[in-house]
Order: C-alpha cells, then sequence, then structure tokens
C-alpha cells in the first residue's frame, strides 16, 4: 500500500529536465496540479537556486528549496533559511592539490562561482546547466576566508577522476565529503551534509513525515534523499547506485519519468509510461 504523498522532492538535472536542460509540459502539468491538491513541490538540486529561478516561476512554487546539494535551503521568496560552509583550510587543501596538476577548480558561494583560471568551456558547460557565469578570480586563494564558499568543484578526465578521488579522499581523510553526481566533476563539501539532511530539517519544519515523501531522483547524491523518503524514485537514466537505493523504477529524464511517478502515485490517474517496482 502506498502511502499518502503529502510532498514531492525532486532532483533537477537529469531527473525533472531532459537532456537538453529542458522542462516538459507534461512534467510542468503533473507538478502543478499535484501543487493544486495541496502538495508541497519541492526542488532539491546541487546547482545554485539562481539556475532553477525559471523553473520555480513555471512550476509556480511557492515553497522553499534545496540547493547546492543541500548547503544551502531557501525559503520561498528566495531568502537563505540555513547554510552550510566548508572550512577555509579544506577549499585552500583541495586547490592546493588540484590546480597545479592542471585541474579546473570552482567554488560555490550562494547564487555566485568563482573560477580560478579561465576557461571558455566551463564557462558554457556551467550556462548550459542554466548556472550563472563565473567570475574569474586571480589570484583564486584570494576569496579563501573573504567569501563564503559552499562547496569547491573539480573537473576532471573520466578515466582519471576515480584516482583523484583516490587522492583527495586521503588527503581530506573525512574532513570534507567527496561527492560525484556527473562523470567528469567531483565536488567537495562539509562533512555530514547531503540533501537529506536539508530535507529533514525542511520536513520537520513543515511538519511532513519522511514516510509522506516521493522523492524522485538520478544520481550518487540523490542516493540518501531516496532512502529517507517513503517512496524513493530512480528515473530510468539514473545510476545503479541510485536505482538500488530506490524503491521504483520509471521512465528516463527524456520520457517524462517525474511526471510518470505523480501521475501514478499522487494523483493517481494512470501513467503513459510503464513502471518497474523492484519486488
Amino acid at each position: 500500500m502506498n502511502p499518502t504523498i503529502r510532498a514531492i522532492v525532486t532532483d533537477i538535472d537529469g531527473t525533472l529536465l531532459n537532456s537538453q536542460h529542458e522542462l516538459s509540459e507534461r512534467n510542468r502539468r503533473a507538478l502543478r496540479r499535484a501543487a493544486e491538491q495541496g502538495v508541497a513541490v519541492i526542488l532539491a538540486t546541487g546547482k545554485t537556486r539562481a539556475s532553477a529561478e525559471s523553473f520555480i516561476e513555471q512550476l509556480g512554487l511557492d515553497t522553499p528549496g534545496i540547493y547546492v546539494q543541500g548547503l544551502l535551503l531557501y525559503d520561498a521568496d528566495g531568502s537563505i533559511r540555513f547554510e552550510h560552509t566548508l572550512d577555509p583550510g579544506i577549499v585552500r587543501q583541495v586547490y592546493d592539490l588540484t590546480e597545479d596538476e592542471g585541474h579546473t577548480v570552482i567554488a560555490y558561494s550562494r547564487n555566485r562561482i568563482f573560477m580560478g583560471r579561465p576557461r571558455q568551456w566551463c564557462q558554457d558547460m556551467l550556462l548550459g546547466y542554466h548556472e550563472p557565469a563565473a567570475e574569474p578570480i586571480e589570484p583564486f586563494e584570494s576569496i579563501i576566508g573573504r567569501e563564503p564558499v559552499n562547496k569547491v568543484v573539480v573537473f576532471c578526465e573520466e578515466e582519471r577522476i576515480g584516482a583523484l578521488r583516490e587522492h583527495l579522499a586521503a588527503s581530506i581523510d573525512g574532513h570534507a565529503r567527496l561527492v560525484q553526481a556527473v562523470p567528469m566533476m567531483l565536488e567537495i563539501m562539509p562533512a555530514g551534509v547531503s540533501k537529506a539532511t536539508a530535507l529533514r530539517r525542511l520536513l520537520a519544519e513543515l511538519g511532513i513525515e519522511p514516510g509522506e515523501v516521493m522523492a524522485i531522483g538520478d544520481g550518487e547524491n540523490d542516493v540518501e534523499m531516496l532512502k529517507l523518503a517513503g517512496l524513493g524514485v530512480a528515473v530510468a537514466n539514473a545510476t545503479e547506485v541510485a536505482k538500488a537505493a530506490a524503491d521504483v523504477v520509471v521512465g528516463s529524464n527524456n520520457e517524462d519519468g517525474v511526471a510518470e511517478a505523480v501521475e501514478r502515485f499522487v494523483l493517481k490517474a494512470p501513467a503513459e509510461q510503464g513502471e518497474e517496482r523492484r519486488p
């Protein structure tokens, strides 16, 4: 028997948006219908709130949202509800360990992104994800201790990122968390923080139990959130670790998987795509 869903929490890229980073009409319509029925619709993304503003408007959301991997929780009006920042010593350590090897390093600071050496390909990628343009800072170290840094992102070739992750994990030694939501990106953030920790805090403030939540995601950074929710849903394009954490697998982000889940489990309408339920 499915729980009564009082909140829908969805990842954005690779989940809510298709591969062209667009919100489909079916996904938009399903979430708006759920909101009209009194269900809280909450966005939970690894990106800045600025990157989601157009989708907040399209969905007509008036709920708080979880951003930058749960490091920032914003109210509906765009004000910061709470925030976690990375220790300046960790920021310096990560920069020193990676920049000398030629990796591109950027730092997230609320709705701003700072970049050391200018990289046009990186700017283009950020803009493709609807992120604000990165602000070139030279020397990069000048922001350390001066600007609040929520997380650091290191870009690395896919064939080398496994070794880089091991190297950083050994150097940081549990004082920060490493997350790889995208194959060529390694994110370094405060230890003990995730989308799930932010969601748990938000649910307590809203008076909603985790068992009354449907969470939808596709990546490593969604795993804790999928496990926390009463109903965890992975889209078909999700990583294997995300699918293993979910209760249900629906259509992909290019097949309106979010709408499929909302229609079936919240609106109780027949879904257009078949769903796979694990025993």
